[in-house]
């Protein structure tokens, strides 16, 4: 019994301990700087309610917006802890897009993906971060999915943005796989487990089997997302999260994601590919990892090659998977202040 009693109390301790950090952390990360903003809030877009946030140290600074990947794979459980590396610059804005994270609902679950939908989506949203805070124009950076959605924006309504900045750059669908296979091919060598891995993979076909196989190759032969860890804690930065209820973390974690699965599989998923479509009337950033096969970084260099732009430039990450948002967030991080302080001499 008393062995019993024991573990009863560190039991306790912990979970204590557990909500004592997380409710300071919580209240420290809340904290608005300054002379700058620190919100968070649903917006009415498109007939549905979005969640964002924004977060700068001064409230003048120029906005970025940032789209994250997928498409219907939300960040927003850890994000800020790489978009407030930015904040001295930028006020940023972090969006949950529709069904997705902060913005899910079972209700939307039965709405079928297009491309008009996503597109309507995404101009609302920028017409509303303008007016919110009061901006002619605002900067996009799109990672993985976020890149082609970013980049079909700057394309169609180029006037509401100052430049475009992809990383991870995705490109098309079909090529991507198809060189994704042809390199997966030089890994897995005479590995049989790696052959069956191949075997599944089934170019345009893309099922939840292909994916998980897909991911598994990556993960064995050393180039998934989290392949160089990360440079801060991804535990203790969603612990601290000051956006998330213990019950919003459960419900995130819930979620259905079967509608962007079936989405991916489409025509109007096709109609983003950019293959073709190479010229901007803003500057074009690319900052890619050399070891990306999951937005292939040697199809983003093809593409940009192809760019057509007032001004581009491509930043390469050495030794860097799909993941160097996460796992050399430092880094990249001072890239971008570098094409802040680009844009910034560009506009004199």
């Amino acid at each position: 019994m008393k062995i019993v009693k024991w573990i009863l109390i560190v039991l306790i301790s912990v979970i204590v301990l557990f909500f004592i950090v997380r409710f300071i952390g919580q209240k420290i990360n809340a904290r608005t700087p300054e002379g700058g903003i620190n919100e968070s809030m649903y917006v009415d877009i498109n007939g549905t309610k979005q969640w964002i946030s924004i977060y700068g140290e001064d409230i003048n600074n120029p906005v970025l917006l940032y789209l994250h990947g997928g498409p219907g794979t939300s960040t927003s459980t850890y994000d800020y802890a790489f978009t407030r590396k930015w904040a001295d610059v930028y006020t940023v804005v972090t969006w949950d897009q529709r069904n997705c994270g902060k913005s899910y609902s079972e209700e939307q679950n039965d709405v079928v993906i297009t491309y008009n939908l996503m597109m309507t989506d995404g101009v609302e949203m920028t017409e509303f971060i303008l007016k919110y805070l009061g901006k002619d124009k605002l900067t996009l950076l799109g990672h993985s999915w976020g890149t082609v959605y970013g980049a079909n924006l700057a394309l169609e309504y180029p006037q509401y943005y100052d430049c475009f900045i992809g990383t991870g750059q995705f490109v098309n669908l079909h090529d991507n796989e198809v060189t994704f296979k042809e390199a997966a091919k030089t890994w897995v060598g005479d590995d049989e487990e790696g052959k069956k891995l191949i075997d599944r993979l089934t170019i345009d076909d893309f099922s939840l089997d292909y994916f998980d196989a897909r991911n598994t190759l990556m993960s064995k032969y050393g180039y998934d997302i989290f392949a160089d860890g990360t440079d801060y804690n991804l535990v203790l930065t969603q612990i601290l999260n000051p956006y998330y209820s213990i019950s919003e973390f459960i419900s995130f974690m819930n979620s259905d994601s079967s509608q962007y699965m079936n989405f991916v599989n489409t025509e109007e998923f096709a109609k983003f590919w950019i293959t073709d479509r190479n010229v901007y009337r803003i500057p074009y950033y690319n900052i890619n990892g050399d070891k990306d096969y999951q937005t292939n970084y040697i199809l983003a260099q093809e593409y940009f090659d192809t760019v057509e732009a007032p001004f581009k430039k491509m930043y390469i990450m050495k030794d860097t998977t799909h993941g160097l948002l996460e796992s050399k967030s430092n880094e990249f991080s001072e890239i971008l202040h570098e094409i802040y302080e680009i844009e910034k001499e560009r506009d004199r």
